[in-house]
């Protein structure tokens, strides 16, 4: 059984800053669960164009209002607590935060921890690892 805290989490080298994001990943590839969970914290006012190419990601709001749009067919949806979204196909998309928004996310790969946005809004598919902290 694995057992860890949030608040533990975000003072650890599990959280990770980037720009208009931060997020804490609570379980990682080197848990061996096969897929990998985070709280993400997307900023007031981010605007992100995202291309997850090498992973499939469901996102849940937690709280928050915003917004995403798969560039595949321009539709906006709405994001307030309570949705999910779910990029199935590897979907080009835009992130809208109109207020902060906390996000529970899940990654199919899972990620090792350190991952960060590419130049197109990818994550690497083996980006380095974090150090295990069972």
């Amino acid at each position: 059984m694995i057992v860890r805290k949030l608040q533990d989490a975000e003072k650890s080298d599990r959280r990770i800053v980037s720009d208009g994001w931060e997020s804490t990943r609570l379980l990682l590839k080197n848990d061996n669960m096969g897929f990998s969970f985070h709280i993400t914290t997307i900023y007031a006012g981010a605007d992100l164009n995202l291309h997850y190419q090498n992973h499939l990601e469901s996102v849940y709001c937690i709280s928050g209002e915003g917004s995403v749009m798969a560039e595949a067919d321009g539709i906006v949806h709405e994001i307030t607590p309570g949705t999910i979204y779910i990029l199935d196909k590897n979907d080009k998309h835009v992130l809208k935060a109109k207020t902060e928004m906390k996000m529970a996310c899940v990654f199919n790969p899972p990620l090792h921890g350190k991952e960060v946005h590419n130049a197109e809004g990818a994550y690497e598919l083996e980006a380095e690892a974090v150090q295990d902290e069972k």
